[in-house]
């Protein structure tokens, strides 16, 4: 689905990979319902929109919450009466230690937030969606979906639920006008850990994280937006990802163990 003249709801927009899909997205002829629970986050994204400013709406939602997610949607469709699509990049992270001694409250934050968010999205939009010429679903994964990485195993969960979610909802709606396409970044600059009250502890500095080369929040953003204009089921962002996810449907174990020693300094 191309972008031009289509209104898109966007998640996680108030900072990151999201507010870039946002703007992109503006850039391109698309009107954008920004939706963050950051509420400053969401101005400033607006405040960068310059020209596109009156294509661009901000709603403050907290996914993690179905009702608000549900009211967010008649929101959206009582102010721009039609929805063509939704990209989903809102998420969070969880502090970087073992399910052994992660609280209960913080596994239920990331899963609500990661993977419930989605599926409200999902069961809010999805009867709309299936009433317009087109529409597209677009669900942000991770690497950390299809790899384990130590210290962020609930995080990984979350992301492979999502994958599988969005999997589905590919084969479910394959004879429909709803095209469905999952995006599986690898390492990206962005404040996620700082945003998700997890930040990150590198114990060799010079060595952990040091090596890897992230993508920039608006390079993830041009793959995420392409993916979806050329209606692909996977999209892999990153380098990284690539290598992964390959080496990963060839020798699981030897891709957790990369994974394994190159975040050994953070635990």
């Amino acid at each position: 689905m191309k972008a031009c003249n289509k209104t898109i709801v966007v998640t996680g927009a108030g900072n990151g990979i999201g507010r870039e899909v946002a703007l992109l997205l503006l850039e391109k002829g698309a009107t954008v319902a920004a939706v963050d629970i950051n509420k400053e986050g969401l101005e400033k994204t607006k405040e960068l929109a310059n020209d596109y400013v009156n294509n661009i709406e901000i709603f403050e939602v907290d996914l993690a919450k179905r009702e608000s997610v549900e009211t967010l949607k008649d929101n959206v469709l009582q102010r721009f009466i039609h929805v063509d699509g939704f990209i989903n990049v809102a998420g969070i992270i969880q502090p970087f230690i073992h399910v052994n001694d992660l609280s209960y409250e913080k596994i239920e934050q990331v899963m609500n937030i990661n993977f419930y968010g989605n599926v409200y999205m999902v069961k809010s939009f999805l009867p709309h969606f299936l009433t317009r010429p087109e529409a597209h679903i677009v669900n942000v994964s991770s690497m950390g979906g299809f790899v384990p990485v130590p210290g962020q195993t609930i995080y990984g969960a979350s992301k492979a639920a999502v994958k599988l979610l969005t999997e589905g909802l590919h084969s479910e709606l394959r004879n429909t006008n709803v095209e469905v396409t999952l995006v599986l970044p690898g390492g990206v600059a962005t404040d996620i850990s700082k945003n998700s009250g997890a930040p990150l502890k590198i114990k060799n500095s010079d060595k952990a994280l040091s090596s890897m080369k992230l993508l920039s929040a608006k390079e993830a953003a041009t793959i995420i937006v392409g993916g979806m204009e050329k209606e692909k089921y996977h999209v892999l962002a990153g380098k990284d990802v690539k290598i992964l996810h390959q080496l990963s449907r060839l020798s699981p174990k030897k891709a957790a163990t990369i994974i394994a020693k190159k975040l050994k300094s953070v635990m």
